[in-house]
């Protein structure tokens, strides 16, 4: 078991919340585990991004922050951005190395990318070069509202062109009610390569939880 990566149809539907669920589902199967956030953007000064304090939350290994998170800007600005504001260059290769040191602590490493699946690192590199650098099967956080079935298959569509392991998708509930929710899923589930691994209900906030029930690993 090495891990999974996980993107998703955009920001803010939802890939912290997985990634927590996903290594909440991984420790109840007796593994040690460790959370990773490549580039983090968005922290008040002097405090820890709120996704990477989740992750760390989650974890059940021992790892250095600089490990966990290579790359933490202040701005909640797209990561190439933020690191040409702060002077600083997004290494691939420097979050490789961070990822093969927890690979050798952890049973498994889930990586939650920021942003979408194509999202700019540098004028060159992406996040999904980045995933492809890694190599671990993808999950797809799809999130439930209006104009998910476009995004949600242009970006599996994109993580196949890469030839990269697909694991599954997870649709997240945004809003304590969708219209026309069930129709969604339904063509999500038909549409998208397989297999849904699970339908993870609305939470107001970010909270950690024990193994959910919801999920159901590939």
């Amino acid at each position: 078991m090495r891990g999974y990566f996980v993107t998703g149809t955009d920001t803010g539907v939802g890939k912290t919340r997985v990634a927590v669920a996903l290594i909440h589902a991984l420790r109840a199967r007796g593994l040690r585990v460790a959370g990773m956030k490549p580039v983090a953007a968005g922290a008040e000064p002097g405090a820890l991004n709120e996704d990477v304090v989740a992750l760390r939350a989650a974890s059940n290994v021992d790892a250095p922050l600089e490990d966990m998170n290579p790359y933490a800007f202040d701005a909640a600005i797209a990561p190439h951005i933020a690191a040409a504001a702060a002077g600083v260059r997004i290494d691939v290769e420097r979050i490789a190395a961070a990822y093969a040191r927890l690979a050798a602590r952890a049973d498994a490493v889930v990586v939650e990318g920021a942003g979408g699946w194509r999202v700019p690192l540098d004028t060159e590199t992406d996040m999904a070069d980045l995933a492809a650098r890694l190599g671990l099967p993808v999950v797809l956080v799809v999130g439930l509202r209006l104009g998910c079935l476009n995004h949600a298959r242009l970006t599996a569509e994109a993580v196949r062109a890469c030839g990269l392991p697909w694991a599954g998708w997870v649709g997240n509930r945004l809003e304590a009610a969708m219209p026309h929710e069930a129709e969604n899923v339904a063509a999500l589930r038909a549409r998208l390569p397989g297999p849904c691994l699970g339908i993870q209900p609305f939470m107001p906030e970010l909270r950690a939880a024990d193994a959910p029930d919801w999920l159901t690993l590939p």
